[in-house]
């Protein structure tokens, strides 16, 4: 699998240490950068990358996956969603890993390179990589109405739980 990474000078340690991880596990990584340590880098310029080209791969029809890193994994994640078609999931733990795939269909993963060991980080990218999205109606219905607000900005109408509380 072709998988995307893209970090800040907080991520560049683990980023590096995932590339050559990915290898050893027969991925394809493609490294975004950065490529040296300056601590005044912008994660927007790399995050961003990664992202993009892991939508222009899903659209063309490819299976790559994405990975973005840095002190806490906040603002990559939000780089990261800046891109249509991208679902990026901030994962701190294995089951949080685990339903950003499943539930989510998470193309994209953010980790905080300061907020847990490496082995923990780099687990946590190991199950995100090796879950598959279950594909429930339930979650393509969400992800769907995800879909069509990036595209069309209209909220999805509310459902007769809200009925009666409905704002403006």
């Amino acid at each position: 699998m072709r998988v995307h990474l893209g970090s800040d000078h907080a991520g560049l340690e683990l980023k590096d240490h995932l590339v050559a991880w990915l290898r050893e596990q027969g991925h394809e990584p493609v490294d975004h950068g950065p490529f040296v340590h300056d601590a005044l880098d912008d994660y927007p310029v790399f995050c961003l990358r990664a992202a993009e080209a892991v939508a222009a791969e899903r659209v063309a029809g490819e299976d790559s996956l994405g990975v973005v890193i840095g002190g806490s994994g906040n603002g990559e994640q939000m780089a990261a969603n800046k891109v249509q078609g991208v679902r990026c999931a901030l994962v701190w733990s294995e089951e949080t890993a685990v339903l950003a795939r499943e539930h989510n269909d998470a193309n994209v993963v953010s980790v905080g390179g300061r907020m847990h060991s490496v082995d923990d980080m780099t687990r946590f990218v190991e199950v995100f990589l090796g879950t598959d999205f279950t594909g429930d109606e339930r979650h393509v219905r969400r992800i769907g109405q995800l879909a069509s607000y990036e595209t069309t900005r209209e909220l999805p109408p509310l459902p007769d739980s809200a009925r009666g509380h409905e704002q403006g």
